[in-house]
């Protein structure tokens, strides 16, 4: 086969034809999709402007796309959720660039997705090598893969990357009946405690109404994107995501699933909460209030979200990553990874050696966290 790589500035180099060819159920994401990735493009939430340069690794047989893994050149680390200051730091006082480094991620997602679509006719280790040629010639010294799925870890393993290990919580469905079966798993206490704050919700008058993709109206995302960004000026910060993004996902909500759940008072939408359904996951991404109000964020970004995968048959919950008051409300810790390749071998043997004391403070504080748990102990994971 006559096989050729071609790094392009963004995704409409190909077709969303193209890509549904390497792409299949089974690696099915609502993120790492063509449509998501172009959204973030045409909008240009992704750009030079954000600090996500696209430059993505397509490989093809003639005309015929046979691969494909998103990178980024990066300028600054926001929007990643590995936190890598403290090593561009060194790096910078070594007198040497960290940035741009090279991303591969679905930006401002921690999610865990393939990261690479290919067929049976390309090996992984092609990617590898064609990106570290970028590497040597552009004078790039990291390229940093997160949140891979797990079938790509050992194959990174064997070629030299450096695993770091995070956390986050995860929802299970067990096959509840409802939400008050739901309740059964917890201590006595615990489910006093998750009542007592639902019930202030309803007090309070709130009501809620789920949009997906066959309900949705283009006045919801204006409505939605009032409170997303009024949460980031609330701390002073700019929005990630514009509202043209969010109007290209309603575009395509047929194939990307988005479920915005909407708190109303007074027949007025005062909050909302933005997730994906991924088939066998429901994805939590997005959320914001006009309203301070008691359990409001609990009830719209948890609550809500069980509430909905209990009655669509949802096996789980990622409703994002960190957050230990998560815990008390049924949601479970589990390890995360991202994948770190480290050209030069003084930066690299530090970042090992940082990555595996982390390692050990990381798998610490998961045990603590699965002995916190609310959940009684014939239910735990």
């Amino acid at each position: 086969m006559n096989m050729k790589s071609k790094f392009i500035k963004k995704i409409s180099e190909i077709t969303s034809e193209d890509f549904s060819k390497i792409s299949n159920d089974e690696n099915y994401s609502p993120f790492f999709n063509f449509e998501f990735l172009k959204a973030l493009e045409d909008s240009k939430s992704v750009s030079e402007e954000s600090g996500w340069i696209s430059n993505h690794l397509a490989i093809f047989n003639k005309d015929s796309l046979e691969g494909f893994m998103p990178i980024y050149l990066k300028n600054n680390s926001q929007g990643e959720f590995v936190f890598d200051h403290q090593w561009s730091y060194a790096l910078t006082r070594a007198g040497r660039n960290y940035y741009p480094k090279l991303l591969t991620a679905i930006p401002y997602t921690p999610c865990e997705t393939n990261k690479i679509l290919k067929t049976e006719n390309i090996k992984y280790e092609t990617f590898i090598l064609e990106t570290k040629k970028l590497m040597e010639k552009e004078k790039i010294e990291t390229w940093h893969i997160l949140f891979p799925a797990l079938e790509l870890h050992q194959m990174l393993l064997k070629n030299n990357f450096i695993k770091r290990s995070g956390y986050k919580f995860i929802w299970s469905n067990k096959d509840y009946k409802n939400f008050d079966d739901y309740l059964n798993i917890f201590t006595s206490r615990q489910r006093k405690n998750i009542r007592n704050e639902r019930d202030k919700i309803k007090k309070a008058g709130i009501n809620f109404i789920v949009k997906d993709k066959n309900n949705l109206a283009s006045k919801d995302w204006d409505d939605f994107y009032h409170f997303y960004k009024n949460t980031y000026y609330e701390r002073m910060q700019k929005p990630y995501l514009n509202l043209n993004f969010f109007k290209l996902i309603h575009e395509k909500r047929h194939q990307l699933n988005p479920v915005i759940f909407f708190a109303e008072q007074d027949d007025i939408n005062i909050a909302a909460s933005l997730c994906f359904n991924g088939k066998s996951v429901l994805y939590g991404r997005h959320w914001g209030a006009l309203k301070d109000i008691n359990s409001l964020h609990f009830e719209c970004c948890y609550y809500q979200g069980i509430d909905y995968c209990i009655k669509n048959n949802i096996s789980y919950f990622d409703p994002g990553v960190q957050g230990e008051h998560k815990i008390r409300r049924g949601f479970e810790v589990t390890e995360t990874s991202s994948f770190h390749l480290i050209i030069k071998e003084d930066f690299k043997d530090a970042i090992k050696n940082f990555c595996e004391k982390e390692r050990e403070e990381i798998l610490r504080y998961i045990d603590a966290c699965k002995k916190y748990t609310p959940i009684k102990k014939e239910y735990k994971i």
